[in-house]
């Protein structure tokens, strides 16, 4: 599997479908055929314009289409996506929010590295946007960066966050969801040996598996079930000739995407052909439910092969975060030096992908951290989007994250030395 040979077919394909979509809709859309209406033709036109979307969206990054939010004053003021850190593998955003007083909450928003873009945060960010200040993790296509900048792994993830952390100060409250979970907790308590005055003050881990083997999935079912040598020569490829990271070892994004669809593939079968029927009627539209969530599912992205072998191999095998044992840089990260950042946790009653259990042992791994500072919640009936994206973070979990950010809003008092009393001697 790792010869662009084998990346360049799966684009060939990808590329062959799109064309075929294209032409179906292009011939069967022939003003001639007017003449002798034909519902066979109005059936190819359809099929062809849905075909061309899907599969034309799998290699575009989705636009965060966020331009305008209405404050209090009644006005809508421009929201500018400025870049503040730029890095080789990811950026740290900020949504500017323009003629805006800065808001007191300061959020980093930690999105996953796990096949999608930064964007699949989108209501997330535009919840927060309110009355926040937001910062987001943007995660580069790894098919877009040259083999010269060097490989990228957990501990790479988690030095980037250090950075990020250490950019915005300590007056940042650190939102992680999912995958980042682990490595974020991770990043704090590297501050807390490296920069105490960096930590951010508090800390909320939302559906993480920072102990994968605390409730079992399919996920963590497949994780043990499969050793790395087979992982490495079923997943990984090297990129194609089209892109710039030519030649870089990649778990590549239409693999990731025709694994995520096999799980429930009668479903997604089922919604294509009602879409279907619904263009052949006249009555889809460009922004309709369909479009809306498969133009972001669809869009996935390459992580870097090195990056998914570690974290399958480090957080889900060998459990080095659950037994306090990760290592970065060569030196041992102890999660019980995180004395001051407060941190929360929650997780979905029935969420099948990181199940109640794995995000909450976090808070054993801080024992350092006096119990006034530590918090979890469980979200009954939410699944695992529910709890970052939908109605339940909305209308439940919002709120109390933003209660708790407030409960810990002012910075630590420092305890003082006590006085040296052989020092006047």
């Amino acid at each position: 599997m790792r010869y662009m040979a084998t990346y360049d077919l799966m684009e060939t394909i990808r590329n062959t479908n799109q064309w075929m979509g294209a032409s179906a809709l292009a011939m069967a859309s022939y003003p001639v055929f007017s003449l002798m209406p034909n519902p066979m033709l109005e059936w190819a036109a359809a099929w062809g314009e849905v075909t061309e979307r899907t599969f034309q969206r799998m290699v575009v990054k989705p636009d965060w289409g966020i331009r305008t939010f209405t404050c209090e004053d009644g006005k809508d003021h421009l929201v500018n996506i400025e870049t503040v850190v730029e890095g080789a593998f990811g950026d740290l955003l900020h949504f500017n929010v323009a003629g805006r007083e800065t808001q007191p909450r300061k959020i980093l928003l930690v999105a996953p590295m796990s096949g999608h873009y930064a964007t699949l945060l989108r209501s997330t960010v535009k919840s927060l946007i309110v009355n926040c200040e937001v910062y987001i993790t943007d995660w580069h296509n790894a098919r877009d960066i040259p083999v010269s900048e060097g490989k990228f792994d957990v501990e790479d993830y988690t030095l980037y966050l250090v950075d990020f952390m250490k950019e915005l100060g300590p007056d940042t409250h650190v939102i992680a969801v999912c995958q980042p979970a682990p490595l974020t907790l991770a990043a704090t308590a590297y501050l807390a040996e490296e920069d105490p005055e960096a930590q951010p003050r508090s800390l909320t881990l939302i559906g993480g598996p920072i102990d994968p083997n605390a409730s079992a999935t399919d996920v963590t079912d497949f994780g043990h079930r499969v050793t790395m040598g087979q992982l490495e020569e079923m997943m990984i490829q090297r990129v194609g000739f089209k892109y710039p990271g030519v030649g870089r070892m990649v778990y590549p994004g239409l693999l990731q995407l025709a694994s995520f669809m096999s799980m429930n593939g009668e479903r997604h079968s089922q919604a294509f052909q009602d879409q279907i029927s619904r263009v052949t009627r006249g009555e889809a539209s460009e922004h309709d439910a369909h479009n809306r969530f498969y133009d972001e599912y669809l869009a996935v992205m390459d992580m870097p092969a090195e990056f998914y072998l570690s974290t399958v191999e480090r957080i889900f095998k060998n459990g080095e975060i659950a037994g306090n044992e990760f290592v970065v840089n060569g030196r041992k990260v102890d999660i019980g030096k995180i004395t001051t950042v407060a941190v929360k946790t929650v997780e979905g009653a029935k969420d099948d992908i990181t199940a109640p259990g794995q995000c909450v042992a976090a808070l054993d791994l801080c024992t350092g951290l006096p119990d006034s500072k530590k918090a979890s919640h469980v979200e009954p009936e939410a699944g695992h989007y529910g709890i970052f994206a939908g109605k339940s973070w909305r209308n439940n979990i919002r709120p109390l994250v933003l209660e708790f950010i407030d409960a810990n809003a002012e910075a630590p008092k420092k305890t003082r030395k006590p006085a040296n009393k052989n020092a006047a001697a």
